[in-house]
């Protein structure tokens, strides 16, 4: 009897041996694939002779396809008038759709092209250039043409707007330049993504042309506009939108009137604060208000102009049906989303144009607003039984 010690084999030369295997069967897979189309662009099999020939085979090549497995050599065969039998592998192409999707996907998730040639080499045994992932990730200019061109069927009666800002080079020079998105609560009752732009600034122009966007693909039944405080955004909805009501974040108003009190005090006022909106009224609202000046507030006088002047249009969302009140107030359903497109935009860097920070922007974008679909976002039926006028 053999008393020799079995060692069983590494892991690494398993997984070795699994993708040879794997690559040998797509390699197989492919030629039958392609020996079935030679045969009928020919119009008869190897060696046999039929009055319906049409062409001849004639030779063959080798051509490296790139896929999940790693690179994988393909004999192509060709005839001698009809050319390659290259229908199966796409004419040029040197990798698999399955690849291209993967790299667009990495992309997306946070790779960057510079460091997209070692995640491919070691997953596949292949590298691919930058250039090469700046051509794949371009398939993603599709999505951007279909969120700026698609109809907008149904009304939004609540529109969120917010932006973002990024780094892209515009006229051979880098610069700050804002992302700006905007998304609706339709009749259906869930979220929907409307539009993701890119302006030279936050300015009221940037805004305006991307709500006349919106209005031209049949934007309609707005009545809550919600948004923060700034001025340039304020002016653009109230000219394309002037029968909507601006509701201003109340987070955003919070954090400007923490700004103007001392770091001692700030836990307090903001508690206090947030009590004004989360009363059960507007007129409790206002009595809060009326509290806070006449106590804390007395020794912050800078916090309670800010907060006066904030208080109208950060309380529009009281005229609206209360079960709605607390995704109305504030753009945190925003939050994830600029997250998500803040950290990507952290492993990029500069982008080097406006085209290439757009598909990214839009694709990320798409990706985090992919769950909305998943369950409804507020119960639009109370809107059609609640007046859309606030308590006096």
């Amino acid at each position: 009897m053999d008393d020799t010690e079995f060692e069983s084999p590494a892991h690494e030369e398993v997984q070795t041996d699994l993708r040879a295997l794997f690559r040998g069967a797509i390699r197989m897979t492919l030629e039958a694939l392609l020996e079935e189309e030679v045969r009928e662009l020919v119009g008869a099999g190897r060696w046999q002779k039929l009055v319906g020939r049409v062409d001849v085979q004639s030779g063959s090549y080798l051509r490296t396809l790139v896929t999940t497995a790693g690179a994988v050599d393909v004999v192509v065969p060709r005839t001698r008038h009809s050319g390659s039998a290259g229908a199966v592998l796409g004419r040029y192409k040197r990798r698999s759709g399955e690849l291209d999707e993967a790299i667009t996907s990495a992309y997306v998730q946070g790779v960057s092209t510079r460091k997209m040639g070692k995640v491919t080499r070691a997953l596949m045994g292949e590298a691919v250039s930058r250039s090469t992932v700046s051509r794949v990730t371009r398939t993603l200019e599709e999505k951007v043409e279909a969120l700026r061109t698609q109809p907008l069927t149904q009304a939004f009666p609540y529109l969120y707007l917010d932006a973002t800002f990024l780094d892209a080079r515009w006229a051979r020079t880098v610069q700050n330049v804002s992302a700006l998105v905007a998304y609706g609560v339709g009749e259906d009752g869930h979220r929907h993504l409307l539009a993701v732009t890119l302006g030279g600034s936050e300015s009221a122009e940037s805004w305006l042309d991307l709500l006349r966007q919106l209005l031209e693909r049949g934007l309609k039944g707005v009545r809550l506009v919600i948004a923060d405080g700034h001025a340039g955004l304020s002016a653009a909805a109230r000219q394309a939108l002037p029968e909507a009501r601006l509701q201003r974040c109340t987070v955003h108003l919070t954090r400007n009137v923490l700004a103007k009190a001392p770091w001692r005090l700030r836990g307090r006022l903001g508690k206090e604060t947030s009590a004004v909106f989360e009363a059960p009224n507007l007129q409790d609202a206002r009595k809060r208000l009326e509290a806070l000046e006449q106590g804390l507030g007395r020794h912050l006088p800078e916090a309670m102009e800010c907060l006066r002047e904030g208080f109208a249009a950060a309380t529009c969302f009281f005229a609206f049906p209360k079960a709605h009140w607390k995704r109305l107030r504030s753009t945190n359903g925003l939050e994830r989303l600029n997250g998500e497109v803040k950290r990507r935009i952290r492993s990029v860097g500069a982008f080097p144009d406006r085209a290439s920070a757009l598909r990214l922007i839009t694709a990320v974008a798409l990706e985090v607003t992919g769950v909305w679909d998943d369950r409804r976002y507020l119960d639009m039926s109370l809107l059609n039984s609640t007046p859309d006028t606030a308590a006096a």
